[in-house]
């Protein structure tokens, strides 16, 4: 791994305790106007002070975030089928190499589809990707267990996902927490990132986050998780706490609650 490739890794995954708060942010790209990021700029900026990491499209990036804010970037550069189209997995590259150096992004990112239609299309992509980072010493996270496959989200599935994508070369992977955790992160030799999925309550999320840390995970890149709460600074402070703090999930949950009340009490 030459000196540009370690350097846009160490933006991300920070080498002082090798963990990662990423802000996923990227949704739109098959979903259109997610709720509560309908006006991405507005959803952003408030985060932007605690997130180690932007996950995001080159759109968004333009046109959401401020260009002088030191934020290192995961660009995602896949891409191909929406929400309502026939299968989220027919997914190609869309944005080049060329423009994530344009964009001086720390990695680009791409989904890879193991066990659906779109298999080898994703995974040959995921190889070529890997080609072009690297003569750029640009790093590649790839995503894993997405769409229709999230019904197969066991350590066996997330495991085999995981490590195809460290063999085909990826950086990073980020997939998903499950039960018995431990062996997909350790049958894994690249940090694996877990996903937030799904919105769920804020002590389940901070129950996740803190589960995932212990059970090895490199850190999180959480989306919904996040700003769909009500609470969205104090929940990413949360997470923070957990990842780079060792909080427990009750002292997070805490600070959550704490910090909570207080953005109640300015705004009244």
């Amino acid at each position: 791994m030459d000196w540009g490739l370690k350097n846009r890794l160490s933006r991300i995954i920070k080498p002082e305790d090798e963990r990662a708060v990423m802000l996923a942010v990227d949704h739109g790209y098959f979903l259109g106007p997610t709720e509560k990021l309908e006006v991405p700029r507005r959803t952003i900026k408030p985060l932007l002070p605690y997130a180690d990491a932007l996950m995001l499209t080159r759109g968004i990036l333009r046109t959401s975030v401020d260009a002088s804010f030191p934020i290192p970037v995961v660009l995602r550069v896949s891409g191909g089928s929406s929400i309502i189209g026939k299968d989220l997995s027919n997914e190609k590259i869309t944005t080049s190499i060329k423009e994530a150096i344009k964009l001086n992004v720390s990695a680009v990112a791409m989904s890879i589809f193991v066990g659906s239609a779109h298999e080898h299309q994703s995974l040959v992509s995921l190889a070529k990707l890997v080609d072009e980072g690297e003569d750029h010493g640009i790093p590649v996270l790839a995503v894993t267990a997405v769409g229709k496959e999230l019904e197969k989200r066991d350590a066996r599935y997330l495991s085999l996902s995981c490590r195809i994508a460290a063999e085909f070369g990826a950086h990073i992977v980020k997939t998903y927490y499950c039960e018995d955790f431990e062996s997909v992160v350790n049958s894994c030799p690249i940090p694996v990132i877990i996903a937030g999925g799904p919105k769920l309550s804020e002590k389940d999320a901070i129950d996740l986050t803190y589960n995932a840390i212990k059970s090895g995970a490199a850190g999180v890149d959480m989306g919904r998780n996040i700003w769909q709460s009500d609470h969205p600074v104090p929940m990413i402070k949360a997470v923070r706490a957990i990842v780079h703090e060792n909080a427990t999930a009750p002292e997070a949950y805490d600070l959550f609650k704490k910090l909570s009340a207080k953005t109640q009490t300015t705004t009244v």
